[in-house]
């Protein structure tokens, strides 16, 4: 079992990076939550990981900090709740977002998650509401050593890059271009997705 990474980030294509470690290249897929609190191409990076072995492939997840890892393990124990809908559920709201809304009861902001119907969100509420582990405040987040060194990160067109990695969270694509509307300012992938993220879970 992979449970932890500690490298050099080599690339960043929400929601997919690569770590190198001493010479080898681990590919995991990551919440849009960890993608933005991560350093610059070049820079060293610690993740704690979770690793899905299934008959066609095994698959790394990366997470900034111990309480997300725990929550996405928690989600996928879930009924109906698979890795995907999991990541698209921590992209959309940090774990303290996410705790309110079981403990609320609060159907309506788990439905504005992509995947999540009404019948999951209710789904979640009663499996989780008794699951969560004890949350304590985690200070854990990808660091960067100084004087690593930087490579420059390669511009493409952060946009469509955020349009891309949106959709793979399972947004449609018109959905995905309504959020985007107007975002291109925003500057990096990484940002505008959490804008676009933000805008919609605000209604």
């Amino acid at each position: 079992m992979i449970g932890r990474l500690r490298g050099t980030l080599v690339d960043k294509q929400p929601p997919w990076l690569l770590v190198d470690v001493a010479g080898v290249g681990y590919e995991l897929e990551a919440s849009m939550t960890t993608l933005v609190a991560l350093p610059g191409l070049g820079e060293e990076v610690a993740l704690h990981t979770h690793l899905t072995v299934r008959d066609d492939a095994h698959l790394l997840y990366g997470f900034a900090r111990e309480q997300e890892r725990a929550l996405f393990r928690a989600l996928i124990k879930v009924n109906g709740v698979g890795p995907k809908l999991a990541l698209a559920i921590l992209s959309g709201m940090d774990e303290d977002a996410f705790i309110r809304c079981v403990m609320d009861g609060d159907v309506k902001s788990l439905t504005r998650l992509p995947g999540v119907g009404k019948k999951t969100a209710e789904r979640l509420i009663v499996e989780m509401r008794d699951r969560f582990p004890h949350w304590e405040a985690d200070t854990d987040a990808p660091t960067a050593e100084a004087g690593s060194p930087r490579v420059a990160e390669p511009r493409q067109d952060p946009l469509a890059e955020a349009e891309a990695a949106l959709v793979s969270l399972g947004y449609k694509s018109a959905e995905a271009a309504r959020m985007l509307s107007g975002l291109e300012e925003e500057g990096s992938t990484e940002a505008i997705i959490k804008a676009a993220l933000a805008r919609r879970m605000a209604g």
